[in-house]
């Protein structure tokens, strides 16, 4: 219904690049959080979420959401890298340190 009418009115593009652009904007500070809280240990929950999104994005038949899960699903295995790269950030002294884990910085 929704792919339906974005495509009659030839904003299939647009909404799909608005979302692409709203996902890709909520994965750096989950990124920035996720490494703070849990290290990098927590890359492999991202990769099982690519996974599970590239099995919807599969699955779907609709253009729409299926793009979107495609979307989540890359952004999720970049999040992998952006992981790694957060704690070199944080050893920079870019991102604050989580006193709990100040062993892994180290």
């Amino acid at each position: 219904m929704i792919t339906q009418f974005l495509s009659e009115n030839n904003l299939l593009g647009l909404a799909i690049g608005l979302c692409t652009f709203l996902i890709i904007g909520l994965f750096h500070p989950v990124v920035i959080k996720a490494e703070y809280y849990y290290g990098v240990r927590c890359r492999w929950w991202f990769v099982v979420l690519g996974i599970i999104m590239c099995a919807v994005s599969y699955m779907v038949s609709d253009v729409f959401w299926s793009t979107l899960a495609g979307v989540v699903a890359f952004s999720s295995f970049w999040s992998v890298r952006e992981i790694k790269d957060q704690r070199e950030r944080v050893r920079k002294g870019w991102f604050p340190r989580n006193p709990k884990r100040a062993a892994d910085y180290d």
